[in-house]
């Protein structure tokens, strides 16, 4: 049996790498860097406009090299070059993943079924800027001659997370006359609030479902289309105020809307891939065609940069491998995503749906239960506001939390001393994880003895720090395509695929048979377990 058909565990870099582990375990990163005046120049990388400083990883360079032996061995560059080329990746849904190609330029080739998709993804952005131009100047009318001035996206998932997170990330870079709402939950609060304030003959609804069949999305959708025709009342009012992002024409032009103003993607674009597709329309309109190019340009640049780099100058192979290490080795459950950058406060919810929708899985391609830990969780919240709510038990729990700082050199809105102050905390929290501080450090400051082992710091948290220039649209879209590859870096080492989601369903396939049974006028049959019987029967009498 050679190591290709070896379970993961039992491979020789995973051996390798265990062995490894129980050396330096409780190496501390004060004597790493004790020991090597120059350890931030040798673990630090620098690739599309990402400065990443790995130094306070609990890491050696034999660290570093076995973790990139096991992605040569998992045949991590053999399966990048399948992704990238249009190789049908996504076993159990029998299809190629080639969100990369929906930011590839124009003069590029990708083939898939013998043809090259580029062209087809061109037509669409630039359909996509025909229509956004038009409703940015507004040359768009609504039914009742009126200017749009408000865009409610409708979806859910990759369709709303990836949207709205875009939308906040480039808020300075949005058109402020026109105003920006999302809904995506089925809980009728959120339309509600979203349209509480506007005007149906001032607003366009972009209806985003692939099938035009997604529950949420099209109940949302449903409940727009009738608060739109209360106050226009004219069928025909609907084609002026919806437009559509789906692949299902019949569906669109069922709902009233004309198929002229539905944008459509395709089979290989996942979800949570999608928002550099006609899944970004809203973005666009927000932030202009030229904008949006640039953040294409930005996700290309770190296309690129995975595609080629060797795996220790690798970004997101990097990125992936220093999470795969605390997550199988030294048992680390989470990860925070901490941006301390405003803007980016929707961005750790948008890795949430990416990372966990993607390697939350517990068998590998080939349906064999692994015996190793997967997919982490991730979750966070922008900096300082973190360091006031959840930071202590970062520092002083007794959980290991591996930390991505993510900052920028320059501000979007420069006033006085504030960004000066945000970005000293970045790296003062850094350096706090990783060095802490000790009872000797302690007592010489003259702390009381029975205070100590409160102030008491153990440090030898690991974080990295990235670094760039500025958040802008170029940035944005580099950032997103570093995470989307650090998570198909994890996932074909872990043999898993991240591109599929089984496990979103069951639970609808349930909704759908709950549904009726709470709606019914007569008292249902219950056929579930005693619980859910009992809560249906609570939930309707008190209802």
């Amino acid at each position: 049996m050679n190591d290709e058909i070896k379970p993961l565990t039992e491979t020789a870099e995973w051996k390798a790498l265990k062995t490894h582990y129980a050396k330096i375990k409780d190496l501390h990163l004060r004597d790493l860097f004790a020991q090597d005046p120059k350890r931030a120049e040798k673990f630090t990388a620098e690739a599309a406009g990402v400065y990443f400083d790995y130094s306070k990883h609990r890491v050696t360079a034999t660290t570093v090299n076995l973790l990139c032996d096991l992605a040569e061995a998992s045949g991590l560059r053999e399966k990048i070059e399948d992704m990238f080329t249009g190789e049908r990746i996504n076993l159990t849904e029998d299809r190629a993943v080639l969100h990369t190609a929906l930011r590839a330029p124009k003069n590029a080739t990708v083939v898939v079924d013998g043809e090259n998709v580029v062209p087809r993804v061109h037509e669409v952005l630039e359909k996509m800027e025909q229509f956004a131009e038009k409703v940015r100047s507004g040359e768009w009318k609504g039914h009742t001659g009126k200017p749009i001035k408000n865009i409610v996206n409708i979806g859910i998932g990759g369709s709303d997370l990836g949207p709205v997170m875009a939308y906040e990330a480039l808020k300075d870079y949005s058109q402020r006359s026109l105003t920006f709402r999302f809904v995506s939950n089925i809980d009728g609060t959120d339309f509600a609030e979203a349209v509480h304030d506007l005007h149906p003959e001032e607003t366009l609804f972009i209806v985003a479902s692939k099938t035009f069949t997604t529950l949420e999305t099209m109940t949302n959708a449903g409940t727009a289309r009738d608060w739109a025709l209360k106050a226009l009342k004219d069928e025909a009012a609907v084609a002026k105020h919806f437009v559509a992002v789906s692949t299902n024409a019949a569906k669109v032009s069922g709902f009233g809307i004309d198929t002229a103003n539905m944008f459509g993607f395709w089979d290989w674009v996942g979800g949570r891939y999608s928002m550099f597709s006609a899944i970004g329309l809203s973005t666009m309109i927000a932030i202009g065609p030229k904008h949006f190019r640039e953040m294409l340009a930005g996700a290309h640049e770190m296309d690129e940069h995975y595609r080629n780099a060797p795996f220790e100058e690798n970004l997101p192979a990097l990125m992936g491998l220093l999470g795969l290490w605390y997550n199988d080795f030294f048992g680390a459950q989470t990860v925070a995503v901490l941006p301390y950058e405003q803007y980016l406060r929707r961005f750790p919810a948008y890795l949430q749906q990416l990372t966990m929708e993607s390697n939350g899985k517990r068998v590998t391609l080939d349906g064999h239960p692994v015996d190793y830990q997967t997919g982490p969780i991730y979750w966070g919240e922008p900096g300082t506001n973190g360091q006031h709510s959840f930071y202590q038990l970062i520092h002083q729990g007794t959980k290991l939390i591996p930390c991505d700082f993510i900052a920028f050199c320059r501000p979007r809105r420069r006033l006085g001393r504030h960004h000066d102050l945000l970005m000293a905390n970045v790296f003062a929290q850094a350096e706090a994880l990783a060095f802490g501080k000790t009872a000797e450090e302690l007592g010489k400051e003259g702390v009381k003895d029975w205070l100590v082992p409160h102030k008491t710091f153990e440090g030898n948290r690991p974080s990295t720090t990235m670094l760039l220039e500025e958040l802008n649209p170029k940035s944005l879209g580099r950032l997103v395509a570093l995470y989307e590859h650090s998570v198909f870096t994890q996932g074909m080492i872990w043999r898993i695929g991240p591109f599929d989601q089984w496990g979103v369903e069951l639970g609808k396939v349930l909704a759908g048979r709950i549904a009726p049974e709470l709606e019914s006028p007569a008292e249902p049959q219950l056929k579930h377990d005693s619980s859910t019987n009992a809560l249906i029967r609570r939930y309707r009498a008190g209802r």
